[in-house]
């Protein structure tokens, strides 16, 4: 790994890490909104219902969404999710009740704080639901602690803009899925390129923002990893949404646009949606 990859993802590890123990600002209306009404909001916005978020142990929803990767997933009972980036478990917890018991529900995560909330929560999920159908690995996106062809969907929030190797993402999600396998994500994309003051800025980074890139060059990737029937689908509001949120984090951000300028002329929040082919069967 370079040294600018290598500094990049120690900055969002300790970013992470920081909103993981409460005291750092995330993709949300508050400095720390782990657990508040705010990420009840937050979620509301995105797509969750007041019935999805009633099922989630306290502390699971810390408001780091940009859209609900599980509605689009098209979940079957049986199913094997893996989430990347899973956090406190907040999508993790849902899918897992949509597979059921003879299902499985995996997160992924880099940051050992993430880990440990996540695995707390995952006791009290228990208790709740009756379902041990769910596991949390420490890991990086771009090298998953997953056998191959192990997978039938493939989820995540917010959080491949965030990664220094997106390419190295998009083929270890290939390499997981099984033939047919699906991908349901939803992330930031860019629809022109950011003012370099926005770029340089960490703040930025871990606020899912910087770490964007064009939604034409999210779908080559996608495409290079061998993935087909990609479909990227914008969801309009959500950007302008962050601002009215009044977080510190996005504050920071919107200062360093050019006068006049709206996030949103140059974010989006999108679904991306795929397939891993059946061998032998037409893309």
């Amino acid at each position: 790994m370079t040294d600018k990859k290598h500094k990049v993802r120690e900055s969002v590890r300790k970013g992470y890490a920081a909103i993981a123990k409460g005291r750092g600002s995330c993709c949300g209306p508050s400095s720390t909104c782990c657990g508040t009404k705010a990420s009840h909001e937050v979620a509301k916005s995105v797509g969750y219902s007041d019935a999805d978020l009633a099922t989630l142990p306290e502390g699971a929803n810390m408001g780091l969404s940009c859209g609900n990767p599980g509605a689009i997933a098209a979940l079957k009972p049986g199913e094997v999710v893996l989430d990347l980036g899973s956090g406190g478990g907040f999508d993790v917890f849902l899918v897992a009740q949509q597979v059921g018991a003879k299902g499985r529900a995996i997160g992924v995560d880099m940051t050992p704080e993430m880990l440990g909330k996540a695995r707390s929560n995952a006791e009290l999920f228990k208790k709740q639901t009756k379902l041990g159908n769910v596991e949390f690995r420490l890991g990086e996106i771009e090298h998953l602690p997953v056998a191959d062809a192990s997978v039938d969907v493939v989820i995540s929030n917010c959080v491949i803009n965030l990664s220094p190797d997106k390419p190295q993402v998009w083929r270890e999600i290939s390499r997981i899925l099984k033939p047919g396998g699906r991908v349901a994500v939803s992330d930031l994309a860019l629809l022109k390129r950011l003012p370099r003051k926005i770029l340089v800025s960490i703040e930025a980074l871990v606020g899912c923002v910087a770490g964007a890139v064009l939604v034409d060059e999210t779908r080559a990737m996608a495409k290079a990893a061998g993935l087909a029937a990609i479909t990227l689908t914008p969801k309009p509001g959500y950007v302008d949404n962050m601002v009215d949120w009044n977080d510190p984090l996005y504050r920071g951000i919107l200062k360093r646009l050019p006068k006049g300028a709206k996030l949103s002329h140059y974010v989006a929040s999108i679904n991306v949606e795929a397939r891993k082919p059946v061998r032998g069967k037409k893309r």
